[in-house]
């Protein structure tokens, strides 16, 4: 790594009181948006999809992540692997739609097909007419590249490079943070799952989500009741970084019904509720009664697909007497990421001023975004 002092980010690496924010390039500029594809996303555990997508065993779903075609798939033991989307032949792509798999994945070029593990099975006339072998095309040697994964909280995260520390030393300190919540949750169903197309850079996102500072005059409803005073911040460097508030008191309707909560939660949460960004590209929230997750996955540089994933602590709140409930507390978080886009559009407009120079940070709120800045100069700092 460069010296701070010589390096082109010696503005961002500064304490926040004195730094600037990430120069205008790493928003607007294409080669730079492909420089932060390799050291950011590749090189570190990035989200790609959920366990969800592919809930049941010998489902597959293609996922273009950043231009690289990758296949998530749950194999017939019901475990998720990820892999590249690639045949070993020609190249061709597997799959180009989810669904379910029957019993092999097929090249739809050469009827190469491979198993659910990865492994090269039938090589139909490779020899010739009627010979499904030959000496030169060595099976053991041709199956489908595996990408490193792990599975945390239903969302499943990938390693390209494959030289990133483990998940758990990756992601420790947050799975630590929230140990209480290390059980299993229940998707909401159809009402839960939706997306947000945003016109902004993925970072930009991000940003906006770590810091509470705006909630007075983009989020009023929100700010009714969790006031900009009742949040704190959460630092990780390296790691995450987001806000917490200290007055969650979820009343949905006037019928008195709640969600049930997860099991032995300490007393922290009977008020708490946390919102964190897992570098780089997953939103998370924990409630004590449900959990949300946002993935992030950048279209292209000034463009932004967000997932957002809600989930719950009993399978008791998927019962029918509660849809409406569901229903409403959908309806309540996608308000809210609806009002954030104005804002992160607006930013990336901003991006196109050309004497803006990253921007100048307010110590006292935010210290989570300029978190983020910071781990994002490191990534790229060498």
């Amino acid at each position: 790594m460069n010296d701070i002092g010589n390096s082109p980010f010696s503005a961002v690496l500064q304490p926040v009181a004195n730094a600037r924010g990430l120069p205008n390039k790493h928003y607007v500029d294409p080669a730079t948006h492909l420089v932060e594809r390799e050291k950011v996303f590749f090189a570190n555990w990035a989200a790609l999809a959920f366990g969800k997508d592919v809930i049941e065993p010998g489902s597959a779903m293609p996922v273009d992540f950043l231009g690289m075609p990758l296949l998530v798939v749950r194999d017939n033991e019901g475990a998720i692997r990820v892999f590249q989307n690639t045949c070993r032949h020609r190249g061709m792509i597997l799959m180009s739609e989810p669904g379910p798999v029957r019993g092999v994945l097929r090249c739809p070029y050469h009827s190469w097909c491979y198993s659910l593990k990865g492994d090269l099975v039938t090589t139909p006339h490779v020899g010739g007419p009627g010979n499904n072998t030959a000496p030169e095309i060595k099976r053991d040697e041709l199956g489908l590249y595996e990408i490193r994964s792990h599975v945390w909280q239903d969302i499943v995260f990938v390693n390209i490079s494959g030289d990133a520390p483990p998940f758990e030393d990756y992601a420790g300190d947050l799975i630590a943070r929230w140990q209480e919540f290390e059980k299993p949750v229940f998707h909401g169903g159809a009402e839960s799952s939706f997306e947000l197309k945003v016109n902004c850079n993925w970072k930009l996102a991000v940003e906006n989500y770590c810091e509470s500072y705006h909630l007075p005059w983009v989020h009023p409803g929100l700010n009714s009741y969790s006031k900009l005073e009742d949040h704190y911040h959460i630092i990780n460097p390296g790691h995450y970084s987001g806000q917490g508030t200290t007055v969650y008191n979820p009343q949905l309707d006037d019928s008195g019904r709640a969600f049930d909560n997860f099991d032995k939660l300490g007393s922290k949460w009977d008020k708490s509720a946390e919102y964190i960004a897992l570098y780089p590209n997953v939103l998370l929230g924990v409630h004590r009664d449900h959990t949300f997750a946002i993935l992030l996955q950048p279209l292209d540089h000034q463009t932004t697909l967000e997932r957002v994933e809600i989930f719950y602590a009993k399978e008791s709140s998927l019962a029918a007497p509660m849809d409406d409930l569901r229903q409403k507390n959908a309806d309540l978080w996608k308000e809210v990421f609806c009002e954030d886009i104005f804002v992160v559009e607006g930013m990336q407009k901003g991006r196109a001023g050309l004497k803006f120079d990253g921007g100048k940070f307010s110590p006292a709120m935010d210290e989570p975004t300029h978190t983020f800045h910071h781990w994002i100069a490191t990534q790229l700092n060498d």
